[in-house]
């Protein structure tokens, strides 16, 4: 996880993270709490003894589909798929390009 957020292209780091059952775990939690005051939304693993979850912060992960939509729109490029481009800038602006290619597709 530190390797993603020490990747990341964005300015600042996210108040929320969502991720999936995977994500599930009070080791992992507790660190992002304390070393990004970052929250984790992830739904519990089934069989769980205690619940760190409760329904109204679940509801921004029923919104994840969409997100999950948007990468497998992107899979249709095949340029994204295999990052041919050496430098960061330039592959970030065939990002930009394959999401406004789908913007006017379905507009």
């Amino acid at each position: 996880m530190e390797y993603v957020l020490a990747g990341s292209f964005l300015d600042q780091l996210p108040a929320r993270l969502i991720g999936d059952k995977a994500y599930d775990s009070d080791p992992l939690d507790r660190t992002l709490q304390e070393e990004y005051g970052i929250e984790m939304i992830a739904p519990n693993r089934r069989g769980r003894k205690r619940r760190t979850q409760d329904g109204r912060k679940l509801r921004r992960y029923r919104k994840r589909w969409k997100v999950e939509r948007l990468f497998a729109w992107m899979h249709s490029f095949r340029r994204l798929v295999t990052r041919w481009e050496y430098h960061v800038e330039n592959f970030l602006g065939f990002v930009h390009l394959a999401c406004l290619h789908m913007l006017l597709r379905h507009l």
